[in-house]
């Protein structure tokens, strides 16, 4: 247990390591005050850990290593440090895979309405 954890903390140091730089180097290249509102850093961030964790359970899954320590390193630990967005794909990804699609959009609906709800009542309970 001790070493899987351990696992999980390397990789998930390197991914948030790697979000903030992937947060400079899109600052570097556009700048917030260009009027440019959108947040591309976190868009980007989120794609790419969408993407990786559908890669590395890819490979892990072709080379029979899904219950592996490598598994927790770079699914749980870097994707789940990088960005927990690709965890969230991944999560409607199988939901969809396996005919929950009524489950599925409602988990989608939900995380994106109750999410923004809990950053606007964190907000208010702060004022």
């Amino acid at each position: 247990m001790l070493k899987t954890i351990l696992y999980i903390a390397i990789g998930g140091a390197i991914g948030s390591v790697l979000r903030f730089l992937t947060t400079v180097l899109v600052s570097k290249f556009c700048p917030e005050n260009s009027g440019f509102q959108f947040p591309l850093a976190t868009f980007i961030a989120n794609v790419i850990g969408c993407f990786l964790i559908g890669l590395f359970l890819g490979i892990l899954a072709k080379n029979e290593l899904t219950d592996s320590n490598l598994k927790w390193f770079l699914v749980t630990g870097f994707c789940g440090g990088f960005t927990t967005f690709s965890a969230f794909g991944m999560e409607n990804f199988n939901l969809l895979q396996n005919n929950n699609t009524l489950l599925a959009f409602s988990y989608i609906a939900l995380s994106i309405i109750l999410g923004l709800f809990a950053v606007w009542f964190g907000l208010f309970v702060t004022k």
